[in-house]
């Protein structure tokens, strides 16, 4: 699966994302695997914009299979510095590279969802073609679909957290810590057998319990221990919770950005769909907004 291309990206995606993860941490080998995914994006995009403008003419297809995929790398072509930079700002010691195959997984996933969905987009253009419910239908399509990129980018992020990659690197100050200071043994005590039976009170009316386990003399860094009463359980070890770095906090701004710069653009590079009762064009004037477009066809429906 590591050698898949063009299209076949997106099964190792959804197979193996651990090891593309791993590769982004890595940072390995980035290069080609950004580029695939780059052109099974366009294509998909493509495909699924000319089902969008299939519902006007044939030529507002081409457009619509042209105007979508730049849609979508033009937004990323504005936002990718804002997220770099939110990055260094807080430590992050992600390259460019791995932002950009970072966010070109989410966009894959996308894309290739909203083709998923293009034969039933194609079913209802069919059998019920309505203009304002076919918008409706298809704008869900690619929410959805972002969506589940979404999920794809937070995911990746958490990793990446993981692997220590949103947090500056830890400064050694002064060398190493001194080893602590052990006193000396008396040498008239007798030396204690780890393995030998304990005898301690197990309450507070008299009686004893004996334990019979090795307890470790020192703990593991960064974890801590819980003695339990039960003389045949052994310690259970605490971990410590990570902090979350101020950049997976950033990284919802950053998508709430990028969804406010897709839609505007959108609304710019409008028309995808192609008005019934409209000649064909390639742009229209840009008044109003995309919202406010979505509400008023909601009306119109009901």
């Amino acid at each position: 699966m590591a050698n898949s291309s063009g299209l076949l990206v997106i099964e190792r995606i959804l197979r193996d994302r651990q090891g593309i993860w791993q590769q982004v941490v890595e940072d390995r080998g980035l290069t080609r695997l950004t580029g695939q995914m780059l052109v099974s994006t366009v294509i998909a995009l493509a495909c699924y914009g000319a089902v969008l403008g299939s519902f006007h003419s044939v030529l507002m297809a081409l457009t619509s299979a042209v105007k979508l995929p730049l849609l979508f790398l033009v937004t990323l072509a504005i936002c990718l510095p804002t997220l770099y930079l939110f990055n260094l700002v807080f430590g992050a010691r992600l390259s460019v590279r791995q932002s950009l195959s970072l966010v070109m997984v989410a966009l894959t996933v996308t894309a290739m969802l909203a083709l998923a969905f293009a034969p039933i987009s194609l079913f209802f253009l069919i059998t019920a073609p309505d203009y304002g419910f076919f918008k409706l239908l298809n704008v869900a399509i690619l929410a959805l679909s972002a969506l589940v990129g979404l999920r794809f980018l937070t995911g990746g992020m958490k990793v990446l957290n993981e692997h220590g990659l949103l947090a500056p690197r830890p400064a050694l100050a002064g060398g190493p810590a001194p080893a602590p200071a052990v006193p000396p043994a008396d040498p008239a005590a007798p030396a204690a057998d780890p393995a030998a039976p304990v005898t301690v009170p197990a309450n507070g009316n008299g009686a004893t319990a004996t334990l019979t386990q090795t307890v470790p003399a020192q703990a593991p860094p960064g974890q801590q221990f819980v003695l339990h009463p039960h003389p045949h359980m052994r310690p259970v070890p605490r971990p410590q919770a990570a902090a979350t770095p101020p950049s997976m906090a950033l990284l919802y701004v950053w998508i709430l950005l990028f969804g406010f710069v897709g839609t505007q653009l959108a609304w710019t590079l409008r028309p995808f769909f192609g008005s019934p009762g409209m000649k064909f064009s390639l742009y229209r004037d840009i008044d109003g907004n995309f919202y406010a477009e979505i509400f008023r066809t909601i009306a119109h429906l009901f």
